[in-house]
């Protein structure tokens, strides 16, 4: 029984193809967040035809499970990553659309100093940094 299987089953979920296809795209592109229609044509690629309308299905599914996290980010379409348990922040690119995942102690250090001292008790927090990737700089340099 594979990794995806055993989470499946212990999110009470059945184990089924579409649940493992879409499941094994995010473990192997990590990193990478994929919106539906991203995924929708992974799957093609590998002539494994899942229907967008049950990608959408399953990746609801398995955000209410806790296995997916939906990202929604301004301006842009909602995109997925596996849940993990380690935590991490993104940038986006205002251009393309990029998400870049980072970590960094020293911040995550200061917001809790920062809620500290005014007694408060964070649970969950989400940072976000909009700005241009390295490619979209570099063709906005290109075209002045």
């Amino acid at each position: 029984m594979t990794e995806i299987s055993k989470k499946l089953r212990q999110a009470g979920l059945k184990v089924t193809v579409p649940r493992l296809r879409i499941l094994e795209m995010l473990e192997q592109n990590t990193g990478h967040h994929a919106s539906a229609e991203e995924i929708y044509k992974m799957l093609l690629g590998l002539h494994q035809e899942i229907g967008v309308a049950t990608i959408y299905r399953v990746l609801t599914q398995c955000e209410q499970a806790g296995l997916v996290r939906r990202l929604q980010f301004e301006g842009g379409r909602a995109v997925f990553e596996l849940a993990c348990s380690d935590h991490h922040d993104h940038m986006v690119c205002v251009r393309c659309g990029h998400v870049h995942e980072f970590h960094d102690q020293v911040i995550e250090s200061r917001q809790k100093e920062i809620a500290d001292r005014s007694g408060f008790d964070i649970e969950d927090h989400t940072m976000v940094l909009y700005g241009l990737c390295t490619r979209c700089r570099e063709q906005a340099r290109n075209k002045d």
